[in-house]
């Protein structure tokens, strides 16, 4: 799958949004990527996590033993993954702040892990997942996002596996640009606090 056609995926669900967008790690954008509406498909999420898997090396696929995703953005996305990698799918989530395996899942100690992303902006929520499957007996061995919107700077600390490099500006909400500051800010994302 071209960068073209994921795009233009995005753009059928209408998940390609313009405006002045909150993202979870705080940032503003002017566009915003809404990965819960091009996944609301399922033979899109399909096709999308089919497409992600072959861009996945072999040497790293043989050794994965399950997809953990951090809830709420990337269940779906890890759930897709599952059925693409033919592995079981399990999700973190945060109820109190801090991301952890609940509803009985559980890993294997030293079990190896792809977490997968829908959209990764700074890195910093699949870092906090990263560190939850290893405080769960796992090993994080690489990851996979979707959209990468980082614009080169996400440090994962694993192998990093995008489906497409998406280049969006991002600021500082003391640091907007005229345009943005004339509209006001909305948060599409699922995190209460950026």
């Amino acid at each position: 799958m071209t960068d073209e056609e994921v795009l233009a995926e995005f753009r059928e669900a209408e998940a390609l949004l313009e405006g002045h967008f909150i993202l979870s790690s705080g940032l503003r954008s002017p566009r915003y990527l809404q990965c819960a509406r091009v996944l609301m498909n399922p033979a899109r999420g399909e096709r999308l996590a089919q497409a992600l898997a072959l861009k996945i090396p072999d040497k790293i696929k043989i050794q994965l033993e399950a997809v953990v995703s951090p809830a709420m953005g990337g269940v779906i996305a890890g759930h897709e993954m599952g059925r693409a990698l033919g592995l079981d799918a399990m999700f973190v989530e945060r109820p109190e702040g801090v991301f952890g395996l609940r509803r009985g899942f559980r890993l294997n100690p030293g079990q190896k892990v792809l977490l997968m992303e829908d959209v990764v902006t700074t890195g910093l929520s699949s870092r906090e997942a990263i560190k939850a499957v290893a405080e769960a007996g796992g090993e994080v061995i690489a990851a996979a996002s979707l959209i990468d919107r980082s614009n080169g700077t996400a440090d994962l600390g694993v192998p990093f596996f995008p489906l497409i490099r998406l280049e969006v500006p991002t600021y500082a909400p003391d640091a907007l640009p005229p345009e943005l500051e004339a509209i006001p800010a909305v948060k599409p994302g699922s995190r209460a606090k950026p």
